[in-house]
């Protein structure tokens, strides 16, 4: 035998093996015809790949409607182009209860507590992927929450309230997919290590991506509309029932709007009325363990809320980059920075919140709301250590009156500008910060403010 002919026989069993690691949801039963329950025979595809040592498992053309799809190790779940998982209505019972918290308390809401009630779970997998051009659509899922974090476990919603859910994994990839009408959260990832969301794009009725006690994860070339909550959110909560930092993130290359549900997908682009929160890339506000070496780049964000770095649950903050974004139309406030003694977590820790080491450079920002300038708040006896701004320009509304009455203190407060009021300077207000740095720094009214433009109290530059 030649050597060519030795290449070529080997060619064609690579093939042969390549085409076996393939595997067709509709071999095992699936019927992509929106009515019958699919989620079994996607399933049954994922366990038998799985046997036999991994592979693809393709969902062609279709709408199949689904409960919960559990991924396992070596499994890349590949939505073809027309191909459609949409989630099926709580009536149905078709998601996977909850798993057990095992009588711990329940720092964080339920939605960051429970995983296995979600359209796509995986726990303690490695190497899983979702890819493809196709979409998830969470019709069925509910977008509401417990809501009872604290020592009183709240408790799971009972049914299915995230789309994407994965915990605990290594080597995670989520590419190209479309996620319509997510849930509580459109992605949460919680615990995992090594990973990429890219080319993803989300149009969600709550948050986007939550990315909580995670590290060496990138998110990029992403679009996120979430016109009711957070768009692309880094946490550090006590879902692991144990303080874990959340580091060694990058998010770049992102789109962040807060256009009206849909309105991104159809192309209309209909911006939503200004709510309590309408987009925003934000650190917070679960912060536990803290979040350490953190960049953030090359982003644009659209009638949202500008930029937040909330650390209020006795974690660290530092070594956070932000570089080149640009924010149009924004709503509260363009940069906010802060500290607090919210504490949500166990009574027995007894450190103070704290942020150190915080760079943002290459600023733009328009039409941004009268509530609040940039804000940056640390606590009385424990500052904000070492913030520099440099080449950022924000051009806000204007209007406002001026402030007779303090400013709150952020103390045990919910960290949210809107129900602190109108912040007593319209370009920046700081307080106990030590080491503020300032660099080519411009603020234009687009009408009169009575406000000063610049505040700062208890300010060490």
């Amino acid at each position: 035998m030649t050597r060519r002919m030795l290449c070529s026989v080997l060619l064609a069993l690579v093939a042969l093996v390549c085409q076996a690691r393939v595997y067709d949801v509709k071999d095992f039963g699936a019927k992509g015809d929106g009515k019958t329950l699919d989620h079994v025979a996607i399933n049954k595809a994922i366990e038998t790949a799985t046997s036999e040592g991994g592979g693809q498992v393709v969902v062609p053309a279709g709408t199949y409607l689904c409960g919960s799809i559990r991924l396992k190790s070596n499994i890349d779940l590949h939505l073809m182009a027309g191909a459609k998982i949409l989630a099926a209505p709580a009536s149905m019972k078709a998601y996977d209860e909850s798993e057990s918290f095992g009588g711990f308390p329940e720092y964080q809401d339920g939605g960051h507590t429970y995983f296995h009630n979600s359209l796509i779970w995986a726990e303690g997998q490695q190497n899983v992927s979702i890819t493809g051009r196709g979409m998830i659509d969470g019709e069925g899922l509910t977008k509401r929450d417990t809501e009872k974090a604290g020592n009183v476990q709240g408790g799971s919603i009972g049914t299915g309230d995230k789309a994407i859910a994965l915990k605990l994994c290594r080597n995670v990839t989520i590419r190209d997919i479309t996620i319509y009408r997510g849930g509580h959260f459109a992605i949460i990832i919680t615990g995992c290590e090594i990973g990429t969301i890219d080319n993803v794009t989300i149009d969600t009725n709550r948050d986007g991506i939550d990315i909580d006690c995670c590290k060496y994860l990138t998110v990029s070339n992403t679009k996120v509309n979430t016109p009711n909550d957070d768009a692309i959110v880094l946490k550090s909560s006590y879902a692991l029932k144990k303080a874990v930092a959340c580091e060694h993130i990058l998010v770049t290359n992102c789109i962040v709007t807060g256009y009206k549900l849909g309105t991104f997908l159809d192309g209309t682009y209909v911006p939503e009325k200004v709510n309590w929160v309408c987009g925003r890339i934000k650190l917070g506000t679960e912060s536990n363990g803290g979040y350490r070496n953190i960049t953030i780049s090359n982003c644009t964000c659209m009638w949202s809320s500008g930029l937040a770095f909330e650390e209020v649950d006795q974690g660290k903050m530092e070594n956070i980059v932000v570089n080149n974004i640009s924010l149009s139309h924004v709503h509260h406030y363009p940069i906010y920075i802060t500290t607090g003694c919210r504490n949500r977590g166990p009574k027995e820790v007894t450190q103070p919140s704290s942020a150190r080491d915080i760079y943002i450079n290459n600023v733009i920002a328009d039409d941004c709301d009268s509530l609040a300038g940039i804000i940056i708040t640390g606590m009385e006896g424990e500052p904000i250590r070492n913030v520099s701004l440099s080449n950022i320009r924000i051009q806000y509304c204007g209007g406002g009156k001026k402030v007779d009455k303090p400013y709150r203190e952020q103390g045990t407060n919910y960290p949210e500008p809107r129900w602190a009021g109108p912040t007593p300077a319209y370009g920046l207000f700081a307080r106990h910060v030590d080491g503020l740095y300032m660099h080519n720094v411009e603020f234009e009214l687009m009408r009169p403010d009575e406000r000063p433009d610049i505040i700062l109290e208890d300010v060490k530059k």
